[in-house]
């Protein structure tokens, strides 16, 4: 199976792990995995702080570790809906926060007569304050990237 993600992966942190080990389960040992990574012009308008070339290596290094890289591809994404639309994907893996975006995309994929994905949605990870991790919380100090809140 073909199956695609897609984030800015700033601070890759437990929840974006836990996306891409799922994706890579559901791809099967023979499928592989698309990984979309917001470009810089989204990057900036999201105020994320890692160049697109600093968030690749980050994701790499945990390919790596993880034995992954040979059933993965990783691209810059310039929309949110990135090749998923068009390209020959049989699922893609969303959090709740990204599920309307699967379906937006099916939907076009579906005006366009290409079959609708397999939306696989992952629960939130949640930090030890039971508030979901988030870059944008990492990014404000307020927890690390396992989820241990920081003393303010």
């Amino acid at each position: 199976m073909r199956v695609c993600i897609g984030g800015t992966f700033d601070f890759l942190h437990k929840g974006h792990k836990h996306l891409i080990d799922t994706a890579f389960s559901a791809a099967g040992k023979n499928g592989s995995v698309f990984i979309g990574i917001a470009s810089e012009d989204i990057s900036k308008e999201k105020k994320i702080k890692n160049s697109f070339i600093v968030r690749k290596k980050i994701v790499e290094e945990y390919l790596i570790k993880k034995g992954y890289t040979v059933r993965a591809e990783i691209k810059p994404i310039f929309d949110k809906y990135g090749p998923a639309v068009d390209g020959e994907f049989d699922a893609i893996v969303v959090s709740p926060e990204t599920l309307h975006v699967a379906k937006e995309i099916n939907e076009k994929r579906t005006q366009n007569g290409k079959n609708p994905l397999k939306i696989l949605e992952i629960p939130f990870i949640l930090a030890e304050d039971g508030k979901k991790i988030s870059s944008s919380r990492i990014r404000n100090k307020e927890i690390d990237k396992d989820g241990y809140v920081l003393n303010q």
